[in-house]
């Protein structure tokens, strides 16, 4: 024979009640407050860095980080380096900005005009990560390309003098 005390039912009935409150509460929370599905890869302080850097940097993975040029390499394996005409562009007033790979894949979407080199970040031959660059010349269609991870690649002006300037626009790091 079951021996039933005689707080068990209240107890059950209280329960029942607390679950039932505390269940309807987070329903009007998620009503009230839907959580995004979409993540914001928006890059941190953009506004600012295009006040001092002249660099529009738009969205990325945070794979990809806009750094000073004199962050030294750790092993082989350096920063990536863009070169433009603009002398405003860059904080060190030679036309320069370097990214670091922090691993990849790595997607970093941007606007950098007036490019005309980007040196890879492999410190020697057979090092640095693999990296493809989308530019766009004025007036032209964007194209994808490879830049040569622990050497240079010359777009726009740089591989021809009498081409029109180039806007870099989106840099990726192949896993």
């Amino acid at each position: 024979m079951k021996k039933i005390l005689p707080w068990a039912g209240a107890a059950a009935v209280l329960a029942a009640g607390v679950l039932t409150f505390a269940q309807a509460g987070s329903a009007a929370e998620a009503t009230a407050s839907p959580l995004s599905l979409v993540e914001d890869y928006s890059y941190p302080n953009a506004a600012q860095i295009l006040a001092e850097q002249n660099v529009k940097l738009i969205s990325g993975d945070g794979n990809i980080l806009l750094v000073d040029c004199s962050t030294p390499a750790e092993g082989d394996i350096g920063l990536l380096k863009i070169w433009t005409t603009d002398e405003t562009i860059g904080a060190d007033g030679v036309g320069r900005v370097c990214f670091k790979i922090l691993k990849a894949p790595g997607l970093l979407n941007l606007e950098v005009p007036g490019v005309y080199e980007i040196r890879g970040d492999g410190q020697r031959t057979g090092t640095g990560h693999e990296v493809t660059a989308t530019i766009k010349p004025e007036g032209g269609t964007q194209k994808a390309v490879p830049v040569d991870a622990d050497g240079s690649v010359q777009v726009g002006q740089g591989a021809d003098p009498n081409d029109v300037p180039t806007t870099l626009l989106k840099i990726e790091a192949k896993g």
